[in-house]
C-alpha cells in the first residue's frame, strides 16, 4: 500500500482553523434538544479480521437529502442546514475487502460529543451507529473516535462540488476538485461511490494504519472516465 503522510496537516489543523470557506464552516444550526441514545450497543459474535487501514467516508449531503427534506428525523441535516459534504464515518478496514465490525460494547454517546461533532455528522443516530459499528474496532472510547475523525475532517479542504460545470462531469473532475485543494492527497486514495443511476453518493478517502493517505486496496469505485450526475439541492 503506497503511503502519503498527512501528519503535518493534522498538526496544523489542531493549532488553527482552515482558511478555505468550506473547511472553515465549523458552525451550523444545532437542534436545541438532541435525542441522545440511552443504551449501549452490543458487539456481534463474528470473528474480526485484522485492521489494515481506514476509510474516511464523506456523504454528499444534497443527494442524501434529495428525498428526505420532509422526514422529521433528518430535519437537522436536510431542512435546518445546507451542507455539502458531511462525514458518514471513519471505518476500520481489513484486507481483501473484509473489515472488522461491532468489535466491543459501545456505550451511548453523551450530549457533549453529540453537540461538538454535530456539524460534521448531523445525526445523533448516525453518530451512535458509526461509533458502535466501526469506532469500537479501533478506538478505546467514543471521544477518541470522534476526535480523530474531526482532525481528519478539519485537515481536509473540502471542495464545494456545486461550483463545477455540470456538463460532462465525470469522476476525474471530482478527484481533481479534491487533489487541487489538498496537495498531499493522491488520486489513487479517492474512492468515488455513485448510485446505480449515476448520481454521486459518497467520496471515500483511503488511509493506512497511521492515518496517512494511501492507495485504496479495493479499487477506486467509479473510474476517471465514469460520468457523474450531481444533485445540487433545491
Amino acid at each position: 500500500m503506497q503511503k502519503y503522510s498527512i501528519a503535518a496537516a493534522l498538526l496544523l489543523a489542531a493549532c488553527q482553523p482552515q482558511s478555505a470557506p468550506e473547511s472553515a464552516a465549523t458552525e451550523c444550526n444545532i437542534p436545541a434538544k438532541l435525542d441522545l441514545p440511552t443504551h449501549a450497543d452490543r458487539p456481534d459474535r463474528k470473528p474480526d479480521p485484522p485492521a489494515s487501514g481506514y476509510t474516511l467516508a464523506l456523504s454528499w449531503s444534497p443527494e442524501f437529502c434529495r428525498f428526505r427534506a420532509d422526514v422529521p428525523k433528518h430535519a437537522g441535516q436536510c431542512r435546518d442546514n445546507d451542507f455539502t459534504f458531511i462525514v458518514h464515518g471513519l471505518w476500520v478496514q481489513g484486507p481483501r475487502g473484509d473489515h472488522p465490525r461491532a468489535c466491543a460494547l459501545a456505550p451511548p454517546i453523551g450530549a457533549e460529543i453529540a453537540a461538538r461533532h454535530y456539524c460534521m455528522m448531523p445525526s445523533v443516530d448516525l453518530m451512535q451507529h458509526e461509533w458502535a459499528a466501526h469506532g469500537t474496532c479501533g478506538f478505546d472510547s467514543a471521544a477518541d473516535y470522534f476526535a480523530t475523525t474531526a482532525k481528519l475532517w478539519t485537515a481536509l479542504v473540502r471542495p464545494d462540488l456545486r461550483t463545477l460545470d455540470p456538463k460532462g462531469l465525470d469522476a476525474s473532475d471530482i478527484r481533481t476538485a479534491f487533489t487541487s485543494r489538498n496537495p498531499d492527497l493522491p488520486r489513487d486514495a479517492i474512492y468515488i461511490d455513485r448510485k446505480n443511476n449515476g448520481w454521486l453518493r459518497e467520496v471515500r478517502l483511503c488511509l493506512d494504519l497511521d492515518l496517512a493517505y494511501a492507495t485504496c486496496e479495493d479499487g477506486l469505485g467509479a473510474g476517471d472516465d465514469t460520468p457523474i450526475l450531481l444533485w445540487r439541492g433545491g
